[in-house]
Parts: C-alpha cells; sequence; structure tokens
C-alpha cells in the first residue's frame, strides 16, 4: 500500500470521527428564541436540537482531499453507527459498528480494521462519537461566524446558501487547526464541513440529498468483508489497556 494513500485514508477517518460523528450524536438542547442575540455558539445548540430529532439518515457524499474526490452512499444510525459504500474508488467501503472501524480497499484487496476502545477513541477523536460528542466539540473548539449569522452563498456566485461557522482548536493536541460548517438555514442540516490540518491540507465533505427517519437496521453496518482479501489489524493506531 502507498504511503501516501494510506496517511491520506487514516486523515480522512480521524476527521470523521473528530468531526462528523460528534455533529451528528447531538445533544437535546433549548432552541434558540427569536428575540435572542445570535451568537455562534447558541447557533451551534440550535443545529444540535436539530440533530438530536434525528434517529438515522442517508445522504450522497463527496469527500475531497489531496485534490482527489470521493463519492459515496453514506448511512448513520444514532448514536455512532456509520457506512459508507463508495462509487468512486468503486466497491470501497468504510464501516463503523460502534466498536469495530473497518475500511476495504479493493484496489489492494485488503480489510483494514481498528478496534475501537475508550482509551484508542480518546486519542484519535472517536470518543466524540457518543452522547457526549458535541460537547466535547465545543470543549475543545471555539465557535465563530465566518462573516455573521446571516445566509451567504456556499462559493461564489452560488444560488445555494448557509450558514458558516468557524471552529478554531483551543490547543495544539487537536489534529485539526480550523473547522468550517456549513448549515442550511432552513432545514438545519449541515450541507458541507472542511477541516484544516496543521500541515495546511484541507479535508472537505460535502452532502446532498439527506433523508432522515428512515428506520435504517443496525444490520446494514455490519460488513462482511471479502473472504480473498488480506486483513490489517490496527492500523490506525494499536490499543493498549
Amino acid at each position: 500500500m502507498k504511503l501516501r494513500m494510506k496517511l491520506r485514508l487514516r486523515q480522512i477517518v480521524i476527521f470523521l470521527f473528530c468531526v462528523f460523528l460528534s455533529v451528528f450524536s447531538g445533544l437535546p438542547i433549548k432552541t434558540v428564541k427569536a428575540q435572542e442575540i445570535i451568537t455562534a455558539d447558541r447557533y451551534m445548540q440550535t443545529v444540535s436540537e436539530r440533530y438530536g430529532s434525528i434517529r438515522d439518515y442517508e445522504a450522497n457524499v463527496v469527500i475531497r482531499s489531496g485534490g482527489t474526490d470521493m463519492t459515496g452512499q453514506l448511512s448513520f444510525l444514532n448514536p455512532s453507527f456509520l457506512r459508507i459504500d463508495f462509487m468512486r474508488p468503486a466497491d470501497q467501503v468504510i464501516c463503523f459498528n460502534g466498536q469495530l472501524l473497518t475500511v476495504y480497499l479493493p484496489e489492494y484487496r485488503v480489510v483494514l480494521n481498528q478496534e475501537i476502545s475508550h482509551r484508542s477513541s480518546a486519542a484519535t477523536g472517536a470518543s466524540l462519537a457518543s452522547a457526549q460528542g458535541l460537547v466535547l466539540l465545543r470543549r475543545n473548539y471555539i465557535s465563530s461566524f465566518v462573516t455573521g449569522p446571516e445566509p451567504q452563498p456556499l462559493d461564489p456566485g452560488s444560488r445555494e446558501n448557509v450558514v458558516k461557522l468557524r471552529l478554531t482548536r483551543r490547543t495544539v493536541s487537536e489534529g485539526y487547526r480550523e473547522i468550517i460548517l456549513n448549515v442550511n438555514p432552513e432545514t438545519l442540516i449541515i450541507r458541507r464541513i472542511e477541516g484544516r490540518t496543521i500541515a495546511d491540507a484541507l479535508v472537505r465533505f460535502d452532502f446532498t440529498n439527506v433523508r432522515t427517519n428512515l428506520g435504517i437496521p443496525p444490520g446494514r453496518f455490519i460488513y462482511d468483508s471479502p473472504a480473498s482479501a488480506n486483513v490489517v489489524n490496527n492500523f490506525m493506531f494499536r490499543d493498549t489497556d
């Protein structure tokens, strides 16, 4: 396996756990009242309440990292079940069933497994995939609006408007120095997540066609890897008790 590809994949997987799952494990917090001053932190609470009402969802996802685009179908089940079946690269899979993270790379005929425990998850941010996820995200990052609470174009010249939240890390221990959340102001669904690493690399997730509360069964997050594939365990880190 090429080192660059492996490092990029690790970067994407960690970003999924540090940001994506933490946001979608939203806590039931009171909605911001219309007459209150809207701060970035209060707006995040409102988004959290919206996701607190979502049991499961499906979405189309595009992941951009290092100039490479990956596209797939994403399934999520609260509190932390996640699966992405990719169309590009074809047949690639990322699956997390709450305990085991599995990545299948068909190009190399290899399955990468990682057991997630309390200690190991603290090292990678996977512990954020829990009822305390959003609390930890808010604790580790400072929230602010990019320009203000008013909706603005997703991209220059775009007709799609979003509210842009900037999350800046409080300590150097966080792998991403800055995270931008782009939120649909009408649905309070996150449209795009962008993370910038300490090396100034950008990882971006775009979510479209989000469909919520479909009754997705837990069995969807059990992945049966091809029998002919090589298996590599503890590919992100080695778990020590």
